[in-house]
C-alpha cells in the first residue's frame, strides 16, 4: 500500500495529507489508522476526491 510507504517518511507526531479518488479509502484509511495507532485528524471530500490528514503516532 502506498500509504504505508508515505507514513514511513513522516516523523512521529507529524501530519501527512493524503489525497485519493478511490471511494474504498473511506473504509480503508480509518481502519489503517486504528490498526497502527495513528490519528485520523480530518477527512474531507471535494470534487470526487477524498482528502485525509493522518497524524503519525509518537513513540
Amino acid at each position: 500500500m502506498m500509504l504505508h510507504t508515505a507514513v514511513r517518511k513522516v516523523g512521529p507526531g507529524e501530519v501527512l495529507q493524503m489525497m485519493a479518488t478511490d471511494p474504498s479509502t473511506q473504509r480503508d484509511v480509518p481502519k489503517f489508522c486504528q490498526f497502527l495507532g495513528y490519528e485520523l485528524v480530518q477527512h474531507a471530500e471535494e470534487n470526487d476526491e477524498f482528502i485525509y490528514w493522518i497524524k503519525k503516532a509518537e513513540p
